[in-house]
């Protein structure tokens, strides 16, 4: 039967659907030995051979679905350039896995990791708008004026974030410990969300996104998702 190119290399566990896309674009990807530049193209699996920067690619017979909880000090990435720890450090399985989203390098808490593009998708495309649950300690008192600009929306430098939930979870020392609810995931969104409140974060913690929940994980540990979580996100 046959698939397109991206859709297939997705399910070998290369990348997201999307970065395969552009992998093909680039030039990066051969089928039966040719340069393939077109998003269109199809491919029967038991008959051609598509190989990414001279590697032959194949399906992975097993499909990986992992939830970390990410410490501060990795990148959410398959590789840095700089040469900084990442998350794959952290999950040691035999298939070739990424992670689903980011989550800043001096953040911690849930991140996503598989090797099955269509999970991959349900996350980062959902049909309905998924929220994302954080612990944040930052510097001074969270005011209700400071709750009701996040609800109204707060400009991060040329873009208004959508509304979003606040609310005060203890202040103590100078410090207010704060759970933040947001469906977006703009880069450092709630840092700057934060520091636009003259309130500098001290620490993040991502604990949900959605219904998936962190609960006992304690940093640097990882488990693989419930039949019951798969579920969960299979019907987003």
């Amino acid at each position: 039967m046959e698939e397109r190119l991206q859709k297939y290399m997705a399910s070998c566990g290369v990348a997201s659907r999307r970065k395969c896309e552009e992998l093909i674009l680039s030039g990066e990807v051969k089928v039966n030995g040719m340069i393939i530049t077109e998003l269109g193209t199809k491919v029967n699996p038991m008959k051609d051979k598509v190989e990414y920067k001279g590697n032959l690619i194949t399906k992975e017979e097993k499909k990986v679905y992992i939830m970390l909880n990410k410490p501060e000090g990795y990148i959410t990435s398959a590789k840095d350039e700089k040469g900084r720890k990442t998350v794959l450090d952290l999950v040691k399985v035999n298939e070739r896995i990424y992670p689903i989203g980011r989550l800043d390098y001096d953040s911690s808490g849930l991140i996503l990791l598989t090797n099955d593009g269509d999970i991959y998708n349900k996350i980062i495309h959902p049909r309905e708008e998924l929220n994302k649950k954080y612990i944040s300690v930052v510097k001074g008192e969270v005011s209700k004026k400071d709750i009701n600009s996040f609800k109204n929306g707060i400009d991060i430098g040329g873009y208004v974030t959508a509304p979003a939930n606040l609310k005060v979870l203890n202040y103590e020392g100078g410090k207010s410990t704060i759970e933040v609810c947001i469906h977006e995931g703009k880069n450092r969104q709630i840092r700057k969300m934060c520091a636009a409140l003259n309130h500098v974060v001290i620490s993040l913690n991502r604990v949900s996104i959605g219904n998936l929940k962190l609960k006992y994980l304690k940093k640097g540990e990882w488990r693989e998702l419930s039949t019951e979580e798969l579920n969960y996100i299979r019907n987003l």
